[in-house]
């Protein structure tokens, strides 16, 4: 089986056999570079790699995920959360009167064992919970029994918190039946961030609804997803026409 590795970590890859070729001819180990020449593909830009769902194949994933695991998808596409976030959220995290949940810890694969860390990044931030996600989440908490004994994790199977593989399988499954099987998880991060951006967001709501440790962060990622000045002048233009236009028509009916 070929295994397929993203540009970034062929050129990475790369750069440090070359050093280690590069060593050896000066140290006369090998009469020259046998990496000379090669020629590396170029990354794509992130605009062009980036595979944004639409709110349709949103929807017939969510249709297709059982109870248990429909509200992790909701909070993966109307939250923001990374799947390792999602898995890490426990019943204390969610404030159903304020409708936030704060996000503070992920879960990582360890070998076969879950290991708890910081966010990635140490990001730490608190997210704003539609009504709609807020009413899965009560259902799950109200139809699941959340074992107090063992960290109230909200997705577990008997207290122990969704192993990766747990979250995988479940992911594989939903996709298929969905008939959506090129879908990844992060794709439903992009989706709610440009879900923000297209409802007028500005850069500094996006970077903390994400939980960015900077705007910079935010603007390399999804800087192509916001209205240029182009696009703002032609609207703007448009607004004109149509008032204008509608003025025209009420002095006519005069």
């Amino acid at each position: 089986m070929s295994l397929r590795l993203p540009p970034s970590t062929i050129r990475t890859r790369f750069t440090i056999v070359r050093s280690v070729l590069r060593a050896a001819v000066a140290d006369r180990a090998i009469p020259s570079d046998p990496s000379s020449g090669v020629v590396l593909r170029r990354p794509r830009k992130r605009e062009a790699a980036m595979r944004i769902p639409d709110v349709e194949a949103v929807g017939r994933l969510l249709r297709a995920a059982d109870q248990p695991f429909m509200p992790f998808i909701a909070l993966c596409a109307f939250a923001g959360l990374r799947s390792g976030e999602t898995a890490g959220v426990q019943l204390g995290d969610i404030d159903f009167m304020r409708r936030q949940l704060t996000v503070a810890r992920q879960l990582q694969r360890d070998g076969r064992a879950v290991a708890v860390t910081p966010p990635k990044y140490g990001s730490e931030h608190v997210v704003y919970l539609p009504d709609g996600v807020l009413g899965m989440l009560s259902d799950l908490v109200a139809d699941t029994e959340v074992d107090r004994r063992h960290g109230n994790w909200l997705f577990h199977n008997r207290g122990q918190p969704w192993h990766n593989n747990a979250v995988t399988h479940r992911w594989r499954t939903t996709r298929r039946r969905a008939g959506l099987d090129t879908v990844r998880f992060h794709d439903l991060r992009h989706f709610y961030a440009s879900g923000l951006i297209a409802s007028g967001c500005d850069v500094v709501t996006v970077q903390h609804a994400l939980g960015h440790d900077s705007a910079t962060t935010t603007l390399s990622t999804y800087a192509h997803l916001w209205p240029t000045a182009e696009d703002r002048t032609r609207a703007a233009a448009a607004d004109l026409l149509s008032a204008a236009s509608a003025d025209c028509l009420r002095t006519e009916a005069i």
